[in-house]
C-alpha cells in the first residue's frame, strides 16, 4: 500500500456556511432538515472550432446529455448556461429521466417512468440573455448517490457562440426535431461534449455540503476511460460515499487551464466567482492549476514576454485562498504532479515545480495539503509518474492514477 502524505496547515476551523436556498419540499421531505447542494457541474467555456455539434447540428434537434451525479437527493434543479453567449439562447422545451446507462457503455435511453419536464418559473421555454444563466425549477425526482440522470434540450436556431464543456469524457447524443420524451434515441449522432448544461444541485440532507475541485485537464480527466467516470473526482465521490460522508464533489477542471493567464477557458483567477465561490453549499475548495504555467513560462522567457515564476503562481494561490476564506470555505491544495518524459515538460521546469511545491508543504498557507505530487511520484525515476498511474503521456494519469489520487486524498478533510 502506498503511503498517503498529507500535511495539515494549523486546526481545521469549521467555517460558517450560508445553506443553498431551499425551495418548498414534497411532503415527504421536511424542507428545514434538507438544504439544496452541488452534486455535478462542468465549468463553462466559450465555444469554438471544436464546440461545432456534428449534423444535424442545433438548427432543429434534441440534444440529450448524460450527467453523472456524486450526491443523491430528493429533488434535482439544471443550470442552464449561456455565459459565453454573444446573442440570447431561447430553450423551447427541456426534460429529465433517469439513464438507462449501465456502467461504462454509452445510452440514450431512459429508464420507463423516470421521464419529467422541466419548468423555469412555471414556464416550458426560457430565454437566457447573453453573458446569463439561469435554474430550473424543482423537479421531484428522488436520485439516488451516484446516479446517472438524462438531461435533454429543445434546441432551435442556436445562436453560433454555444456555451459548452468539451472534456466531458461521457456522450451525448443529438436527434433531429423533438424527442424530448423518446425512451430512446437510435440513430442519433454522437459527440464527447456538454453544450448549455453546466450544473446539477439536489435536495440533499442539511449535513451535507459540496467541494469543488478547482483544475486543469488532469482535474478535467484527461485519457481517463470516456463514459467510464474515472476522473479523480468520481473516484472521491465513491470514497467519500463509502465512508457514509454527504458530499456532493463538483468537478470545475478545464483542459489547458492556468492559473494567471487565459488559455483554454478563462485563468483560474477570473473564473473562481463563477465555477467554484457561487456554486451551491460549497464548503470546501481543492486547488491544483499550476502545472500549464510552469511549462508555457518557459517559452514565454524565450519570447522575452512575462511568464509564470514560482512567485507568480504562490501570489495567485494567495488570492484564491483569500477569496475564498472570505465566503468561509476551507482551501486545500494539492502538490503540483510529476511530468517528465514528455517535451511539453521541460526538463529546466523541474526546480520550478519543486519550489512551489516546497512552499505548499511548508508555507501555511491553505488549510491543508494534499500531497498528490508524493502520491503518484516513481521513487526509481524521480520527477516521473509512476508507471502505473501514468495515462500513457507522462502528463495525464490514467484510470489508475486517478483512482491512486483519491486514494491518496484523506477523507478527515471532509469531515462535518
Amino acid at each position: 500500500m502506498r503511503l498517503r502524505s498529507l500535511f495539515l496547515a494549523g486546526a481545521l476551523l469549521v467555517p460558517t456556511i450560508v445553506p443553498g436556498a431551499v425551495h418548498a419540499a414534497p411532503q415527504d421531505v421536511d424542507q428545514f432538515t434538507t438544504q439544496w447542494v452541488g452534486s455535478w457541474m462542468a465549468s463553462a467555456q466559450a465555444g469554438g472550432a471544436d464546440s461545432t455539434p456534428p449534423a444535424p447540428g442545433f438548427t432543429d434537434a434534441t440534444l440529450r446529455q448524460v450527467v453523472h451525479l456524486t450526491l443523491g437527493g430528493a429533488r434535482v434543479r439544471f443550470r442552464l448556461s449561456n455565459a459565453f453567449g454573444t446573442a440570447p439562447l431561447t430553450i423551447p422545451g427541456a426534460h429529465v429521466a433517469l439513464s438507462a446507462k449501465e456502467g461504462k457503455t454509452p445510452s440514450a435511453a431512459i429508464r420507463a417512468g423516470s421521464d419529467h419536464a422541466l419548468t423555469f418559473n412555471g414556464q416550458a421555454s426560457v430565454t437566457i440573455p447573453a453573458g446569463g444563466m439561469v435554474w430550473s425549477d424543482p423537479v421531484d425526482l428522488t436520485v439516488p448517490d451516484m446516479a446517472d440522470l438524462a438531461v435533454s434540450l429543445r434546441l432551435k436556431d442556436v445562436p453560433a457562440t454555444v456555451t459548452g464543456h468539451p472534456g466531458s469524457r461521457a456522450t451525448s447524443y443529438i436527434a433531429t426535431g423533438d424527442a424530448l420524451d423518446a425512451a430512446d434515441l437510435p440513430g442519433a449522432a454522437t459527440v464527447t461534449h456538454w453544450y448549455i448544461l453546466t450544473g446539477v444541485d439536489v435536495q440533499a440532507p442539511a449535513t451535507a455540503n459540496a467541494v469543488v475541485v478547482l483544475g486543469d485537464s488532469i482535474t478535467d480527466g484527461r485519457d481517463s476511460t470516456t463514459d467510464g467516470n474515472g476522473r479523480w473526482t468520481d473516484a472521491l465521490a465513491r470514497n467519500l460515499l463509502r465512508g457514509k460522508s454527504p458530499v456532493g464533489v463538483l468537478n470545475a477542471g478545464i483542459g489547458g487551464n492556468r492559473l494567471l493567464l487565459d488559455g483554454i477557458g478563462p485563468r483560474a483567477l477570473d473564473r473562481l466567482d463563477r465555477d467554484v465561490l457561487d456554486q451551491t453549499a460549497v464548503r470546501w475548495v481543492i486547488v491544483l492549476e499550476g502545472i500549464n504555467d510552469l511549462a508555457t513560462a518557459l517559452k514565454a522567457a524565450e519570447r522575452k514576454e512575462v511568464g509564470a515564476t514560482p512567485e507568480a503562481i504562490i501570489d495567485a494561490y494567495r488570492q484564491i485562498i483569500a477569496r475564498a476564506h472570505a465566503r468561509g470555505l476551507l482551501v486545500y491544495g494539492a502538490t503540483i504532479l510529476p511530468c517528465q518524459g514528455i517535451g511539453y515538460c521541460d526538463p529546466a521546469m523541474e526546480p520550478n515545480r519543486q519550489k512551489v511545491n516546497a512552499w505548499m508543504r511548508g508555507s501555511g498557507a491553505f488549510d491543508a495539503v494534499i500531497d498528490l505530487d508524493r502520491t503518484l511520484q516513481d521513487p526509481k525515476n524521480p520527477g516521473h509518474l509512476l508507471p502505473e498511474a501514468d495515462g500513457g503521456d507522462h502528463l495525464h494519469p490514467g484510470d489508475t492514477g486517478y483512482r491512486l489520487m483519491a486514494e491518496g486524498t484523506d477523507l478527515a478533510l471532509f469531515a462535518r
